[in-house]
């Protein structure tokens, strides 16, 4: 595995750590999630949330240990993995770690070649640090919920966590380079991302016309922000997606869908017009486009060059035959749900290993085996349970 090398110390908790991590692991990182005990003689509420879908699709080639931190002998153990460690990630808010005693600079004292990765709401200072951050508190502030929706209708949240997805993805990346620097001299670095910045830098273009041209974007629906036609139209049967906003595309766009003129029309013969005079342009699309179903614009604009493509509720993605291709599921056995499907990695390599090799540990599943590895006998890892520690 590309990343065998390479030792994690997990110290994530809900989404955007965990999306960090699982990329490493991926990739074959040798990945210890730390999770808190359970209470002596009581059932652990992590372990039952762990066979839910989100767990198992979030957690999956890890190995768990449980380690109540807030104690003496807890903080202990996790300082004598962060000794053979590479990385260390976490997402807590700023000052917890640094009170429960493994913030950067401890850590970095103890082993300057490990690699700390945080996230967090905000930023690790500033006015807002030490606010909670969750994802769609993210997707309000950064921006993104400003241009989503109908134009007449209120701000509108996208339908996944993507502050959270971008802060984990983005944090990846900045482990990855660290580790690569860390080749050339020899130390590790902190490397911090927040909900807030990720969700910011993923704003992209319709950033970019704020900060550039000066322009507050708005909502514009399914619609493109600035291109068009592109967008999604209602078919005879559904709906469909299409882009042909100009040039070549639109000219063959327009010759499908019977509107050979609308290029030559003056209110539409440039971007700009278009642009000025985009809801009469929608109009005329939208009304030929409920002609046909959307099957049939999909292979007739396709076989003419124009992108175009279907919506797709989730149990019809995966039943398409272009992802049935791309084998985007593979199967794990987990000793009680059984044979599961799980989304593997977005990225392929040649000749890559699979990326989805076991599922999610339950919490604590390998105490004994890590601690093992750190030297730690069986007679003080029983000590350890019985008081709680573990």
């Amino acid at each position: 595995m590309p990343l065998d090398d390479i030792r994690v110390i997990d110290l994530t908790v809900a989404r955007a750590g965990p999306t960090c991590v699982r990329q490493l692991a991926d990739w074959g990182a040798d990945v210890v999630r730390v999770e808190p005990p359970s209470a002596p003689g009581s059932p652990s509420s992590v372990g039952l949330v762990r066979h839910g879908s989100d767990d198992q699709n979030l957690h999956r080639n890890k190995r768990s240990v449980s380690l109540d931190l807030k104690t003496h002998d807890g903080l202990e153990l996790l300082l004598g993995l962060v000794d053979g460690a590479d990385v260390l990630v976490e997402n807590m808010r700023p000052s917890v770690k640094d009170r429960l005693g493994f913030g950067y600079e401890t850590v970095h004292a103890r082993n300057p070649r490990l690699v700390y990765g945080s996230i967090s709401g905000f930023g690790q200072d500033g006015p807002y640090a030490e606010r909670g951050g969750v994802d769609q508190i993210a997707q309000g502030m950064g921006g993104l919920m400003s241009v989503t929706g109908d134009p007449e209708g209120d701000p509108t949240r996208v339908g996944i966590p993507i502050s959270d997805l971008s802060a984990g993805l983005y944090l990846a990346v900045g482990v990855l380079v660290a580790l690569h620097d860390r080749e050339r001299t020899g130390v590790g670095g902190w490397v911090r991302t927040s909900l807030l910045e990720s969700m910011i830098a993923m704003m992209d273009l319709q950033a970019a016309r704020w900060t550039v041209d000066g322009t507050v974007p708005a909502q514009e629906g399914n619609h493109h922000p600035t291109l068009v036609p592109m967008g999604c139209f209602r078919s005879a049967d559904g709906h469909v997606n299409v882009a042909g906003p100009s040039g070549r595309l639109l000219r063959r766009f327009c010759e499908v869908v019977g509107l050979p003129d609308l290029p030559s029309d003056p209110r539409f013969d440039t971007g700009p017009k278009r642009s000025a005079n985009r809801t009469e342009l929608n109009r005329l699309v939208a009304e030929r486009l409920q002609t046909r179903t959307t099957d049939e614009w999909v292979e007739a604009l396709n076989a003419a060059g124009v992108p175009c493509g279907p919506v797709r509720r989730l149990d019809e993605v995966f039943d398409d035959p272009q992802v049935r291709h791309l084998r985007m599921v593979a199967p794990v056995d987990h000793g009680e749900l059984g044979r599961i499907d799980i989304l593997r990695n977005a990225v392929t390599m040649s000749d890559g290993p699979p990326t989805v090799r076991t599922p999610s540990p339950d919490p604590g599943q390998h105490t004994e085996e890590v601690l093992g590895e750190l030297g730690i006998s069986p007679e003080r890892i029983d000590d350890l349970r019985a008081r709680g520690i573990l």
